[in-house]
């Protein structure tokens, strides 16, 4: 066990040994096992956006034997998928690449102003398939986000009694917000600070803009000049709302977007003090050979091995 990862779970004090465990083998697999990075393959895109839109641009994506496939061979720290894809490859892939059970899911056939998530997955699921953490997605600023709170604070000590560690998917959106202000650095740092208060041992936020929303929080930012010119200083700001940094804080990859400009971001990342990504689109939507090379080079700059 390095310094780090011993580090990291001393922040977890409060945790059972089982938890400590699962949270120990997301930080210990993959490439980047020991250093407190992680680099997390995320396959929730067929129900979130439908397998069009995610799979037919590389079409052995829709096996869901190709994800698990993609995890282990890219050294990532963890797979992340719905119930079906989870108990389409469980058994096959037993042990080979530490498992997240998304346990909530949204659908886009009906678009609404104030999204909610359905229920799609258990602990007992999570549990029965060996996985090592459930993940849960909470829409701060939409009208529904208080319902979701209840339901991740219920499934969370479970979860925990359980041994399992806790992922939340904080996303803001919902007639709370404007468009730019769903990825606004007020509203990002607050999104993060809400699913560390919730119980969460990762945290997944989107990358933060330059935007301010809230004009409250706005007039605060100016007046105590919080650093926010630069992805890396947003990225330290949303951390250090994160208890201090003494919460792991991972951005997600967005949609499918050009290899230098994805590279940038994970350089702000690790500059900025952020513990790593969870790349999809980005990633399994290549082909093998190019998402394996896309990968490495992510995981080489975490490592400091790419510049």
């Amino acid at each position: 066990m390095s310094d780090r990862v011993n580090e990291i779970l001393s922040w977890y004090g409060s945790d059972n040994p089982g938890t400590l465990t699962n949270l120990a083998r997301l930080l210990n697999a993959g490439t980047l096992a020991g250093s407190g990075r992680l680099v997390m393959l995320p396959v929730d895109q067929g129900v979130e956006h439908g397998p069009g839109r995610s799979f037919a641009v590389n079409p052995p994506a829709y096996d869901p034997r190709y994800h698990f496939e993609l995890a282990i061979e890219a050294g990532c720290n963890a797979y992340a998928a719905p119930l079906g894809f989870i108990e389409a490859g469980a058994r096959e892939f037993a042990g080979r690449v530490p498992l997240i059970l998304k346990v909530n899911n949204h659908d886009v056939l009906l678009e609404e102003k104030d999204p909610d998530q359905a229920i799609t997955g258990s602990v007992r699921d999570a549990l029965r398939l060996g996985c090592v953490a459930i993940g849960f997605t909470i829409y701060p600023g939409s009208e529904h986000r208080l319902q979701m709170y209840e339901q991740i604070r219920e499934m969370a000590e479970e979860a925990k009694a359980n041994g399992l560690v806790v992922v939340i998917w904080s996303y803001p959106r919902g007639s709370g917000l404007s468009r730019e202000g769903e990825t606004a650095l007020d509203v990002t740092a607050y999104a993060a600070h809400i699913a560390a208060q919730l119980g969460a041992h990762v945290i997944k936020v989107k990358l933060p803009s330059a935007h301010l929303e809230q004009a409250a929080a706005k007039k605060v930012y100016e007046t105590t000049q919080v650093p926010s010119s630069t992805l890396a200083e947003r990225v330290r700001h949303v951390v250090q709302a994160s208890f201090n940094g003494r919460r792991i804080v991972i951005f997600s990859g967005g949609a499918a977007a050009r290899d230098d400009q994805v590279f940038d971001e994970v350089r702000a990342i690790r500059d900025g003090g952020g513990f790593g990504s969870i790349i999809g689109r980005n990633s399994f939507q290549r082909t093998k050979p190019e998402a394996l090379k896309f990968l490495a080079t992510v995981m080489g700059i975490y490592a400091g091995t790419q510049k």
